[in-house]
């Protein structure tokens, strides 16, 4: 009688029919999930690089009611909501920007629309825990910048 052990196959010839299926699916779920993010992340972006979004918080930050409610300095708290468009030179934003400072917190409302490099800011509102609003634009008429 031959008593000699029968070798056996390695991992990879025992597996793969299950560690191909599932590394591929794997593999694309991963692209998905970097590619969704990657698009979110340069949305974001281009939305906190527009002029509306920088003007809105430097005009806050130079408001004496909204530094005594707030604090100084007001700043981004959070994920900006909202769209920026371009399409033929003309432009339109509407945004919702959580804000803080050291003694609250609130959100900014900005509307604007331009054509080419000049905005007319519609609305620059703030409002601190749905109790109270300061409407930045309301003594001043449609901005132009």
């Amino acid at each position: 009688m031959n008593n000699e052990l029968v070798p056996q196959p390695s991992w990879w010839k025992r597996n793969w029919k299950w560690v191909v299926p599932v590394g591929g699916c794997f593999s694309i779920i991963v692209i998905a999930i970097i590619a969704i993010g990657s698009i979110f992340y340069g949305v974001t972006n281009a939305i906190e690089d527009s002029q509306p979004y920088e003007y809105a918080l430097e005009k806050i930050n130079a408001e004496e009611d909204l530094i005594n409610a707030f604090g100084s300095p007001i700043e981004k708290d959070g994920m900006v909501q909202g769209s920026w468009n371009y399409t033929n030179g003309k432009k339109s934003a509407n945004m919702v920007i959580p804000i803080s400072g050291p003694k609250g917190k609130g959100k900014l409302f900005v509307e604007a629309t331009g054509e080419d490099d000049d905005w007319t800011y519609n609305v620059i509102r703030v409002e601190i825990d749905d109790s109270e609003t300061f409407d930045i634009m309301e003594n001043e008429s449609l901005e132009q910048f």
